[in-house]
């Protein structure tokens, strides 16, 4: 029989592969982002089966209500819409082997990288952790704090997108008056609040690369940085920057 680690494995490159194949038939590799959150709720469900408690019943339930909010989010934002910008900017790059690049230079590392940040709940079914201490909880309350964080910041950004009037602008108010990017510092510390929550004295040491990544891809490669290329030498963004940081919140008063 399976154990945790190998059936979240097969679970995840199955799921990816099956991304892949409706990417290319779309010919839009963005699609991978909509497959995100959904990757780890079909992980956590074939993990269910392994063992299932109440505790492990919530982890899989923060989990469905982070995933399918972010991936029902995207598919709304992308719809109608052509390719993301940054896959675009790839396939430049990738000539005629554009198929072969993106799977292993997308598609694949994405199921690594979820591979790798879904270790603490891998480990939290492996172990058929039971058991609710005060770190969880604490955890729990992190979880809800981020993920609150992240939905409105998409909200707000959402609702700032269908005002035509708009059109070309940087949003500046609501919590993005605070910071330039509040739904990636949302996603960050909801990731650690699911390893706090599914916190274990025996494992906390090397799981805590799960949270570790997900903050360092945010701050350093495909967050921040990939999306503030974009604005580069837009006159509205570079007082927008000047003013607001860009990614932990500071509620100090904001310059117009």
């Amino acid at each position: 029989m399976l154990n945790a680690y190998q059936l979240s494995a097969i679970s995840i490159l199955i799921f990816i592969i099956l991304i892949f194949i409706v990417a290319q038939i779309k010919n839009d590799n963005s699609k991978i982002d909509i497959g995100w959150g959904t990757g780890f709720i079909v992980s956590a469900f074939t993990m269910l089966f392994l063992n299932i408690n109440l505790k492990l019943i919530f982890v899989f339930l923060i989990l469905f209500i982070w995933g399918s909010r972010l991936s029902i989010y995207i598919y709304i934002r992308s719809k109608g819409k052509p390719e993301d910008f940054r896959y675009t900017e790839m396939r430049k790059n990738w000539g005629s082997r554009q198929k072969f690049n993106a799977f292993y230079r997308v598609f694949l590392l994405q199921a690594v990288l979820m591979y790798i940040i879904n270790l603490p709940i891998i480990s939290a079914f492996h172990k058929g952790q039971a058991e609710f201490s005060p770190v969880n909880v604490a955890g729990l309350i992190i979880f809800v704090v981020g993920f609150l964080f992240e939905t409105t910041a998409d909200l707000q950004m959402y609702r700032f997108k269908k005002e035509e009037s708009n059109k070309g602008k940087i949003i500046k108010s609501g919590l993005w008056k605070y910071s330039r990017h509040p739904n990636y510092f949302g996603e960050m510390i909801l990731w650690w609040g699911i390893y706090l929550f599914t916190f274990q004295t025996e494992t906390f040491w090397w799981t805590i690369i799960s949270p570790a990544l997900i903050s360092f891809l945010l701050l350093k490669v495909s967050g921040v940085p990939m999306l503030e290329k974009k604005f580069e030498k837009n006159p509205e963004w570079e007082i927008y920057r000047e003013n607001t940081p860009a990614f932990f919140p500071s509620f100090r008063k904001v310059k117009k």
